[in-house]
């Protein structure tokens, strides 16, 4: 493993913080379950520039994840896929595009939960604003229609990421959802009421019956009336750590 070196942004002591809010995130997706056997990936920026981050290690499930088991990698390290240590490519594809041109977004959770799952299997896989939680996303939710399977080619990892734009989620068409964050809080919490969205729109939708969309105002008027509670991300992230310090604190080692 690659030791965190002085050129980057955080220091040792916040390199190892977020090395353990990165491995309690793995082991909360188990416990909702919104993980796929030992495939999906989340990653996290160390440098200014986006580029140096920590990744899951091939193969390794969400359960079992711990601080120390987190690779360092580097986007413009072009000999990353020949090492032993190789992480998965379609995971180096996806977030090795997106920490490169997308330096803001400093967390990067990709995963297929479900109902967002679900929701981007539609032909029209829109968030409709129908509930507080779904308008949320109203102007923030972007969607890749461009499915080309498995993201193992360099050009899929370029599109998504200018797919994600100004955007805090993307809706990943036949495939999944990702989202990002300025910290492993937010991006959680974006990834928790997504898929609370996801079900409750796909719910809905089972009724068969019209649904009451919100107005583009009232759905705008929403989702800035969520602003002000961003903070509880943070509430809420430091609640589900302690839950996890109940039963098995391992992740932090």
């Amino acid at each position: 493993m690659v030791s965190p070196t002085p050129t980057m942004e955080l220091s040792a002591a916040e390199v190892q913080s977020l090395r353990i809010d990165l491995a309690a995130a793995f082991r909360l997706t188990v416990l909702f379950d919104w993980h796929e056997s030992v495939g999906n990936h989340f990653s996290a920026a160390v440098s200014a520039n986006g580029t140096r981050f920590l990744m899951n290690p091939r193969w390794h499930h969400f359960g079992e994840m711990r601080a120390s088991d987190l690779i360092l990698l580097d986007a413009d390290d072009a000999s990353v896929m020949s090492r032993p240590n190789a992480p998965d490519p379609s995971g180096w594809t996806i977030h090795g595009a997106v920490h490169r041109q997308c330096p803001d977004a400093r967390v990067l959770l990709h995963c297929h939960p479900p109902y967002a799952t679900a929701l981007a299997s539609l032909y029209n896989p829109e968030m409709l604003p129908i509930d507080q939680n779904t308008a949320r996303f109203f102007g923030k939710l972007g969607v890749d229609l461009d499915f080309g399977g498995i993201a193992n080619d360099a050009e899929e990892g370029e599109r998504l990421a200018a797919a994600f734009q100004n955007k805090c989620a993307l809706l990943m068409g036949n495939h999944g959802v990702s989202v990002t964050g300025p910290t492993v809080a937010e991006a959680f919490e974006e990834l928790y009421f997504l898929e609370r969205a996801a079900k409750t729109l796909v719910l809905a939708y089972s009724t068969r019956r019209s649904l009451s969309i919100m107005s583009d105002d009232l759905a705008q008027k929403t989702a800035d009336g969520w602003l002000p509670y961003r903070d509880q991300a943070f509430a809420h992230f430091d609640y589900l750590k302690r839950q996890l310090d109940k039963t098995d604190p391992s992740y932090r080692d």
